[in-house]
């Protein structure tokens, strides 16, 4: 998962608004959402490259225990461990487990670093966390309002007067701060949009020249990798991915996968409903 846009609590229908996209080796073995048989009750795609006997994912809802969860990778070529644990074990063991966000994050902070850089988004839609490995902060609690998190180890936050913040002297990266911003625009006009928030994953406009990150990646790489949708023939936007929560307790989860250079293969919908706390 390479950017997640979140509405928190930022509208008064809706508990949560997600959109999100998942950036991958199109050679790596993935199903798309679907009901798990071996997590009951379980909404998530399914990264079958992921080691361990249960596949793993990047983005999961467990309606009926009120736990969300995304994970993306902090784009550090160089500091990649081979041996390292799979990020998405992290994401797993918080749907799965009962700790609340702060307890699982701040734990996670604490216990031994096994893993490569992570950005990790839980809540049990009383409380939204996020926590990076390759931060020099602590786990933070996010507050209402809209956020965005991609591939550096920051959260860009919208502030009232448009300005999109990240709490450090590092600004928020191009994808997150523009992305932010439409998915703000998009909530204002119609909360419910799902084709709304689609388009807001779906442009692929890279980074002006100026504004390009630099993460180890060569140029037409990173330049690729700086839009939203990201279009390459080897590593590129393998799904977009839309979850709604009503204060009503209604949900719909969307995702439209795609092929390589942003082929549209098939869209997915979930829908149901749940007791919210």
């Amino acid at each position: 998962m390479c950017l997640v846009l979140l509405g928190w609590r930022a509208h008064p229908e809706y508990r949560l608004i997600v959109a999100a996209n998942r950036d991958e080796f199109f050679t790596r073995p993935t199903e798309s959402l679907r009901h798990w048989d071996e997590v009951p009750g379980m909404l998530a795609g399914r990264d079958q490259g992921a080691a361990g006997p249960i596949p793993g994912t990047w983005l999961g809802l467990l309606p009926d225990h009120h736990r969300f969860a995304a994970i993306t990778n902090v784009r550090r070529p160089g500091d990649f461990r081979p041996d390292a644990r799979s990020r998405g074990a992290l994401l797993m063991d918080f749907l799965r487990g009962d700790s609340v966000p702060e307890k699982s994050v701040r734990g996670i902070a604490a216990a031994p670093d096994d893993y490569n850089g992570f950005n990790l988004i839980v809540s049990d839609l009383e409380t939204l966390w996020w926590h990076s490995n390759r931060s020099d902060g602590t786990p933070r609690e996010l507050p209402p309002g809209f956020h965005a998190v991609t591939n550096n180890a920051l959260v860009g936050s919208l502030e009232r007067d448009g300005s999109v913040t990240s709490g450090t002297a590092e600004p928020a990266w191009p994808k997150a701060r523009e992305g932010v911003r439409t998915l703000a625009a998009v909530a204002a006009a119609d909360p419910g949009d799902v084709e709304g928030y689609l388009a807001v994953l779906a442009d692929r406009t890279p980074a002006a020249a100026g504004e390009l990150p630099s993460t180890g990646l060569d140029r037409l790489t990173e330049r690729a990798a700086s839009a939203r949708f990201v279009n390459h023939p080897v590593h590129g936007t393998r799904c977009s991915t839309v979850l709604l929560v009503r204060e009503d307790g209604g949900y719909a989860m969307v995702e439209r996968t795609f092929a390589r250079f942003g082929h549209p293969r098939e869209t997915v919908t979930l829908e149901g409903r749940l007791e919210l706390p």
